[in-house]
């Protein structure tokens, strides 16, 4: 639940959370931390690779843990048997009950040496996910929707995604927009995309 916009509140009863290593801002109760493994070789490598898929810890215990990143918007979904795609710098927990893989972007490995790459989030159960400023939820019905890669923080399970790259002469001789990749979001369902580029790491 939430404590307030920026801070998560999640009450253990003996349950386990994945949570982004190092967001526990306070804890009452017996409450213990742990390093999270990667789940097997294969998303190891993914990691290792990708650079997506944040750190993560594992919480459990009883008592109730205060979670916030940054002191960005927090916001809670509850999935039922489905699953989002989030960019992963953008999730901050999750109930044990939820999986998670990394996923590429279609059509992105080409320009991108090595693509655009985002966690995926199935199962039943609560996601946390953090957004830096209000967000804008946009729904996708029919007409193809663009988003800066980095501001799409998560999107629904009927949407497919694809790569548009502006690329020309411009481009390349230092002259663009700067806005060189979106993300194009095609299908039936929603996006939610974050008034912001990230913060700068």
């Amino acid at each position: 639940a939430l404590q307030n916009s920026k801070l998560l509140k999640v009450r253990l009863d003996q349950v386990t959370i994945q949570a982004k290593l190092g967001s526990m801002v306070a804890y009452q109760g017996g409450v213990t931390f742990e390093h999270a493994g990667s789940g097997g070789l294969g998303r190891m490598l993914k990691k290792a690779v990708t650079n997506e898929g944040t750190q993560l810890m594992k919480v459990s215990g009883t008592g109730e843990v205060f979670l916030a990143d940054t002191a960005q918007d927090v916001h809670v979904l509850r999935l039922e048997d489905d699953f989002i795609t989030a960019n992963g710098a953008n999730v901050l927990a999750f109930d044990d009950g939820i999986d998670w893989d990394i996923k590429r972007v279609e059509g992105a490995s080409s320009m991108l040496g090595g693509g655009l790459f985002n966690m995926e989030l199935r199962g039943t159960g609560h996601v946390a996910l953090v957004s830096d400023g209000p967000p804008l939820l946009i729904e996708v019905a029919g007409e193809e929707t663009y988003a800066d890669p980095n501001a799409a923080i998560t999107w629904s399970s009927g949407l497919t995604t694809s790569v548009r790259a502006d690329v020309n002469l411009k481009t390349i001789i230092g002259k663009g927009s700067g806005e060189t990749f979106q993300v194009a979001f095609s299908g039936t369902g929603w996006v939610l995309i974050q008034p912001s580029e990230g913060p700068v790491v």
